[in-house]
């Protein structure tokens, strides 16, 4: 299989497992997950708002989310590990889905969208944009943003510091879709720097400052020629 080929085939098998997650695990509050290959299998990290939902009574649902990701997925080995979400409003996915969620419940566009970005700002997050698009008040669909604070669009940045959730409401007049980025806090931006002020250190036995050589002015050092001669 050429090299192209086994991106897009690895690609579309990943997003077709985050598919089957975020419905089979939506009352848990389903935040996302990560697929990294062992010498043993597969390891498959589900991070969820309540990782006892995942697990299930007796670990029956997560035995049959394994049996169904190695039979009908084609993940070799899945070894599935469940991880909690500490912080629902740092995670894009759980905010993307409270969103889609209210606009199913008949909440306006506006309030809804409003409500999350808020949610997320004051929980302390740099940077929140909430976009929602699709038939929203008329026949005509468009798109509504919501953004405020540090948001990349582009760049090494916008993939390694923003973080990103996707999900859709389905409604009468047709589907919903929207879309969440933020920047939690802590992140360490890229234009970001801390400026340290270097101090003075002084002798441990006069308690005097040690100057530096760049601090001396050539004027008030006399050469020994200089000095010899005013001893004369």
């Amino acid at each position: 299989m050429a090299v192209e080929r086994k991106f897009i085939t690895e690609g579309v098998r990943k997003a077709r497992v985050e598919k089957y997650l975020s419905k089979e695990l939506k009352r848990a509050g389903y935040g996302g997950m990560d697929i990294a290959r062992t010498p043993l299998g597969t390891q498959v990290t589900i991070f969820a708002e309540k990782p006892g939902i995942v697990i299930g009574k007796g670990g029956k649902l997560v035995h049959q989310l394994t049996q169904d990701l190695a039979q009908n997925y084609g993940v070799e080995s899945p070894q599935i590990e469940v991880q909690q979400v500490t912080n629902p409003s740092f995670n894009a996915q759980i905010m993307a889905e409270r969103l889609a969620n209210a606009l199913e419940r008949g909440w306006y566009f506006r309030k809804a969208g409003s409500s999350i970005m808020r949610r997320v700002m004051d929980s302390g997050a740099l940077g929140c944009e909430v976009v929602i698009a699709g038939k929203l008040t008329g026949a005509r669909a468009r798109t509504q943003k919501f953004s405020e604070g540090y948001i990349k669009h582009c760049g090494e940045p916008s993939n390694t510091i923003v973080e990103k959730g996707y999900a859709v409401a389905i409604k009468k007049l047709g589907v919903i879709g929207v879309q969440v980025k933020l920047v939690p806090a802590g992140a360490k931006l890229p234009d970001h720097f801390t400026i340290i002020e270097q101090e003075k250190k002084k002798r441990p036995e006069t308690g005097a400052p040690v100057i530096a050589v760049g601090d001396i002015n050539s004027d008030e050092v006399a050469l020994p020629d200089e000095k010899l001669g005013e001893d004369q």
